[in-house]
C-alpha cells in the first residue's frame, strides 16, 4: 500500500502556477502595426495585459486584435476598474479609452448568468456599433452575449433579440430607456454602468435620460465615465450619482501631438477649388471632410464627384440601415473619402484616416478637438486642415487660445513625413466578422500610391446610401491651376503666424493686414459653389 502511494506522488506533476508559455504561439495574431507612434500612448509604466491578471481567454481575444501593450490610459484604468471602483476618466481622443473601459467590463462578467451585468452608453448610434463590435472582439472567447441597440431601427428585433440571455448592452440612451421602462430589459442585476463620450451624454438633451436610466440598476452600481472634455456638469453628476470615484486626468495637453494642423484663408465661392488642389497635392489613404450643416454635406459630396473623386456622405437625416452601411464600408476601407457632419465627431476609430479636412470650421474648441481627433489615431500622425473664411477669424483666434495650441498657416508644400507613411497598404483595417469587402460602382480601388481608381459611371449620380459615384478617373482632377485663395499662404507675409503672441483679430471694418488676413466684405454664407 505504501508502496504503491509512493509510486503514484513520483508521478504526480505538482503546477507551480506559473502560466502555459505556449498558449501564445496558438493566438492568429494580425501583422504587427510597424509605423512610429506618438508619446500619446508610449509613455507608459511598461506594463505588459498579463500584469492585470485577467482571464486567459480575454488576453487571447485582445492579442487576437492586435493589441500589444496597454497604452497610458489602459494602465492607469484597467486595474482600478477590476476593483469595482467608480471611475472618472479624461484622456485624447484616439489613446484607447474604449478598451480602457471594455476590458475590465469583460474581466468582471460571469458567462454563466443569464442577466445582463453591464450597460455602455454612447451618445450616436455609429458608435455604439463600434463600441460593441469591439466588445464582440476583444472577448470572443468567454462566451458572452452582446447586444446593440440604437433609435432608427425597429424596437421589435431588440425585444427578440433579449428573450435569450445578454450579458453586455450597449446603445444610445433613448433605445435603452425605452427598452428598461417596458421591462424588456432587465438592469436590476446589472452592477456595471459606462459612459463614453460623457461630456456629450451629459447635456441637456441627454440628462433627463440618464437620470431615468440611473434608476434601474441596483444601488451599489460600478459608474465609469471617459472623454476628452469634461464640462462642469459632470461635477453636479459626479456629486450625485458617483461614489468616491477615482480621477484620472492624462490631459496634459489637449490636441494629439502626432496631428500637424493647419489653415488656409479661403473665400466661400473658391473652397471647392482649394478642397481639388488639396486632393491632387496631398497623398490621403483615407480623409473625412467635416461640413457645417446636412445640407452642405450632400452639395460639397456632389462637387466632390463632378471633380473625378468617389466618394460616400453620411448625417443625421439619413436612414440608419444606409448611414450603417456607410460606416461599415468605409472603416473597410471601400471608399476613400467621407463627407460628413458632426455625427461622426465622437469616438469613431478609423486607424486609415490620415487626414481631416474642415471644409466648414467649426464654431467651438470642443467640435474642433472632435473632429481633428479622427486622425492621428493611437498615436499616428495625421493632418488636420481648416479652410477659413473671414466670418471664421474669431472662432479660430478662440479656438488656438481655449486649447492652448497654434494652427499654423498652410505652406506651399507639406511635408509627407507629417502624415503619410512608407506602406498605406499595412495599416490594420478593424478587426471584425464583417463581410467580405464588395466594389460598388462609382466607388474608389485603393492603389499603393495613396491614388484613387473611380469606376466609370454617369456624372452626378447620388445613392441613397450616402455612397457618391464618381466620373472616369483623372476628370477634372490636377487639371485646375492655383486658384485665388487655394492650396497657398494666402497673401501672408513670411514668417507670420497666428498664435497666442498678436492679440484677437481686428474688426471688418479695420483696414490693412491683421493676422494675415486682407480685409474682406461681410457677406452671408452662399451654397457650395465653383466659379
Amino acid at each position: 500500500m505504501a508502496s504503491s502511494l509512493a509510486d503514484q506522488l513520483n508521478d504526480t506533476k505538482i503546477n507551480d502556477g506559473s502560466p502555459d508559455a505556449g498558449w501564445k504561439v496558438k493566438l492568429k495574431i494580425p501583422t504587427k502595426d510597424a509605423r512610429p507612434q506618438t508619446e500619446d500612448v508610449t509613455a507608459t509604466k511598461g506594463l505588459e495585459f498579463e500584469d492585470f491578471y485577467i482571464k486567459r481567454e480575454l488576453m487571447m481575444g485582445i492579442f487576437e486584435a492586435g493589441f500589444e501593450k496597454p497604452s497610458p490610459i489602459q494602465e492607469e484604468t484597467i486595474p482600478v476598474a477590476l476593483t469595482g471602483r467608480d471611475i472618472l476618466a479624461r484622456a485624447k481622443n484616439g489613446t484607447g479609452k474604449t478598451a480602457a473601459f471594455v476590458i475590465p467590463t469583460l474581466e468582471r462578467i460571469n458567462p454563466k448568468s443569464t442577466k445582463t451585468q453591464a450597460l455602455i452608453l454612447v451618445p450616436t448610434r455609429e458608435l455604439a456599433l463600434q463600441t460593441s463590435q469591439v466588445c464582440k472582439t476583444l472577448g470572443k472567447h468567454l462566451d458572452i452575449n452582446v447586444m446593440v441597440t440604437t433609435g432608427g431601427t425597429g424596437i421589435k428585433e431588440d425585444i427578440l433579440r433579449l428573450n435569450d440571455p445578454v450579458h453586455i448592452i450597449v446603445g444610445t440612451p433613448g433605445r435603452i430607456l425605452d427598452l428598461a421602462s417596458k421591462g424588456v430589459a432587465d438592469l436590476t442585476e446589472c452592477p456595471t454602468f459606462v459612459m463614453d463620450e460623457a461630456d456629450k451624454l451629459l447635456s441637456p438633451e441627454f440628462t433627463p435620460v440618464i437620470e431615468q436610466l440611473l434608476s434601474f440598476p441596483p444601488k451599489d452600481r460600478q459608474v465609469m465615465l471617459f472623454s476628452a472634455t469634461f464640462p462642469l456638469i459632470v461635477k453636479s453628476f459626479k456629486d450625485k450619482h458617483m461614489t468616491n470615484p477615482y480621477e484620472i486626468n492624462l490631459m496634459d495637453e489637449l490636441t494629439l501631438r502626432g496631428i500637424t494642423q493647419y489653415y488656409a484663408f479661403v473665400e466661400e465661392k473658391q473652397k471647392v477649388h482649394c478642397l481639388n488642389t488639396l486632393f491632387s497635392k496631398l497623398q490621403i489613404n483615407q480623409s473625412i471632410i467635416f461640413c457645417n450643416s446636412t445640407n452642405r454635406v450632400e452639395l460639397l459630396a456632389k462637387k466632390i464627384t463632378e471633380l473625378g473623386y468617389s466618394c460616400f456622405y453620411s448625417h443625421a437625416r439619413m436612414l440608419q440601415h444606409n448611414r450603417n452601411r456607410v460606416f461599415h464600408d468605409f472603416r473597410n476601407g471601400v471608399c476613400r473619402n467621407l463627407v460628413c457632419s458632426d455625427l461622426l465627431t465622437r469616438g469613431i476609430d478609423i486607424q486609415a484616416v490620415n487626414v481631416v479636412i474642415n471644409f466648414d470650421f467649426p464654431k467651438n474648441a470642443e467640435t474642433y478637438l472632435h473632429r481633428i481627433g479622427r486622425s492621428g489615431r493611437f498615436g499616428h500622425l495625421g493632418l488636420a486642415i481648416n479652410l477659413i473664411n473671414w466670418d471664421d477669424r474669431f472662432n479660430l483666434y478662440k479656438i488656438e487660445q481655449e486649447l492652448g495650441t497654434e494652427i499654423q498657416p498652410i505652406p506651399q508644400a507639406i511635408d509627407k513625413k507629417l502624415y503619410v507613411y512608407d506602406s498605406p497598404d499595412t495599416i490594420p483595417r478593424p478587426v471584425s466578422n464583417s463581410v467580405p469587402q464588395r466594389q460598388d460602382s462609382g466607388r474608389a480601388q485603393h492603389r499603393g500610391d495613396g491614388s484613387q481608381q473611380i469606376s466609370k459611371v454617369p456624372s452626378n449620380t447620388i445613392n441613397g446610401t450616402g455612397a457618391i459615384s464618381g466620373r472616369t478617373a483623372g476628370a477634372g482632377r490636377s487639371q485646375l491651376q492655383q486658384q485665388p485663395g487655394s492650396y497657398q499662404r494666402s497673401q501672408r507675409t513670411q514668417g507670420q503666424s497666428y498664435g497666442s503672441r498678436r492679440g484677437p483679430p481686428k474688426e471688418q471694418g479695420d483696414q490693412g493686414r491683421q493676422n494675415g488676413f486682407p480685409p474682406q466684405q461681410a457677406a452671408k454664407k452662399p451654397a457650395i459653389q465653383a466659379s
